[in-house]
C-alpha cells in the first residue's frame, strides 16, 4: 500500500459514526465515592451495549532497560484490593513487572466513546491463587499457558503446532495440571481516570486519586 493511500484511509476514517457509537451523558458529580463502582457500572454498560470483548485492555510496562512496552491482555478480575490479570512469569511482561513493579492499563469501549486509565505498583499472587486461576479458565487456555516458552525465539510455526496439539492433549487428560510460572498479577491502583467521549469534542474525564484518607476526585481538562 501505498504512503498516500494510507493517508486517505486515515482521513476517511471515521471515529464515535452514530450508527455504531451512542454516547451517553456522563455528570461527574453523580459518580459514586470509589473508582471500582464506577468501573464496574461501566463495563456492564459496555457489555449491554454489545461491546466487542469488553474485558480486555492495554497492559503497559517498562523492561530492564527502562524501555516501554505495551500489549493487549484480558483483565481476570477486579476487587477492592486492584485489578487482575495473567502471565508466565517468565514472559517479557512478566520480567519487566519483576525488573519494574509498576503498570497501567487502559480500557477502550468505542461503542460508548469511553475508556478506563489506571496506574500503579504490581503485586504478584501465590502460586496457589495462580494456579487456581488459570484452572478456572478454559481448556485451551491451560493448553496455551502449557505451550512452549512465552516471548522465547520460536524456530517455525510446524514447532509452534506440534507443542500446541501436545499441550491440548495434556490439558484435556490433566485439567489440573500446574503450569509452574504462570503467575497472578495484581495492579493496585494510585489513580483511575473515565473518559466519556462527546460528540462536540467537549469530553469529560473524571479523575480518582487514592489518599491516605480514601479517595479523592477531580476533572481534567480534554
Amino acid at each position: 500500500m501505498a504512503q498516500q493511500d494510507l493517508q486517505e484511509l486515515l482521513r476517511s476514517s471515521r471515529v464515535w459514526a452514530p450508527e455504531t457509537t451512542r454516547l451517553p451523558a456522563f455528570d461527574p458529580d453523580t459518580a459514586p465515592p470509589t473508582p471500582l463502582t464506577l468501573f464496574t457500572s461501566w463495563f456492564a454498560e459496555a457489555v449491554a451495549a454489545g461491546q466487542p470483548e469488553p474485558h480486555t485492555m492495554s497492559l503497559a510496562t517498562v523492561d530492564e532497560e527502562g524501555e516501554p512496552d505495551v500489549r493487549i491482555v484480558m483483565l481476570h478480575g477486579a476487587d477492592a484490593d486492584g485489578w487482575s490479570f495473567a502471565t508466565h512469569a517468565t514472559s517479557r511482561k512478566g520480567r519487566a513487572l519483576s525488573a519494574h513493579p509498576y503498570a497501567a492499563l487502559a480500557f477502550y469501549w468505542p461503542s460508548l466513546g469511553r475508556q478506563v486509565r489506571v496506574r500503579g505498583p504490581v503485586t504478584s499472587a501465590l502460586s496457589q491463587e495462580s494456579q487456581a486461576d488459570l484452572h478456572a479458565r478454559s481448556t485451551g487456555a491451560l493448553a496455551a499457558a502449557l505451550t512452549g516458552r512465552q516471548s522465547e525465539e520460536l524456530s517455525s510455526v510446524a514447532e509452534l503446532r506440534q507443542e500446541s496439539e501436545a499441550a491440548w492433549r495434556r490439558a484435556r487428560e490433566n485439567p489440573a495440571e500446574p503450569s509452574p510460572t504462570w503467575t497472578l498479577y495484581r495492579l493496585h491502583p494510585k489513580t483511575v481516570e473515565f473518559f466519556q467521549g462527546d460528540a462536540q469534542r467537549r469530553h469529560v474525564r473524571l479523575e480518582y486519586r487514592r489518599t491516605e484518607f480514601g479517595w479523592s476526585r477531580g476533572l481534567l481538562w480534554p
